[in-house]
């Protein structure tokens, strides 16, 4: 059972200038809902950062809210929350993969991304993930968060010099001379 799992997890880690993160939340289960965006401000707020909430609603609607997000605001990264618990049609399987591959997406993107949307059998298991003061997933997946947050911030500014130039643009190679 996974209750009796013992994880390793990494250390939060810490930032020199502000953080600001978004989270995103379908409250389609709201005693669960409530229980991960408990868990993920307390997690955002234990590193030092400010947050935002912002309710969809639904899993499907996660990724879109984010993606508009990403592209027109200035936040460092995204929690995505809500729960998806299996019903008698195959709508679930859409709903998981749709909303994971949409989250997926975003972070190759770019886009620092915490996927804390539970996929579950049935509503014991999501309460059981949930809960702030047990597993906790909407706290990892703020954590995560973090973490990329970190991750881009270190190459961010590394300046590469990669790609393509415009023609009859020049620059120097080893040993100190021009090429055009």
């Amino acid at each position: 059972m996974a209750q009796a799992e013992t994880h390793y997890t990494l250390a939060v880690p810490g930032f020199d200038k502000p953080v600001k993160v978004l989270i995103v939340v379908a409250p389609y289960y709201r005693d669960i809902a409530d229980q991960l965006v408990s868990g993920a401000r307390t997690a955002l707020e234990a590193a030092g950062a400010t947050h935002e909430t912002v309710e969809v609603p639904g899993a499907l609607e996660v990724p879109q809210a984010i993606a508009l997000a990403h592209r027109l605001s200035n936040y460092d990264g995204f929690v995505a929350l809500g729960c998806v618990i299996r019903g008698e049609t195959t709508h679930y399987d859409t709903v998981c993969n749709d909303s994971s591959r949409g989250l997926t997406l975003l972070g190759l993107q770019g886009a620092a991304v915490g996927n804390g949307i539970l996929t579950v059998e049935n509503r014991a298991q999501a309460e059981v993930r949930a809960e702030a003061a047990g597993q906790n997933k909407g706290g990892g997946a703020a954590e995560a968060a973090l973490h990329l947050i970190a991750l881009a911030r270190r190459w961010g500014n590394a300046g590469k010099d990669v790609g393509f130039r415009p023609a009859g643009e020049s620059y120097q190679v080893a040993g100190g001379s021009d090429i055009a």
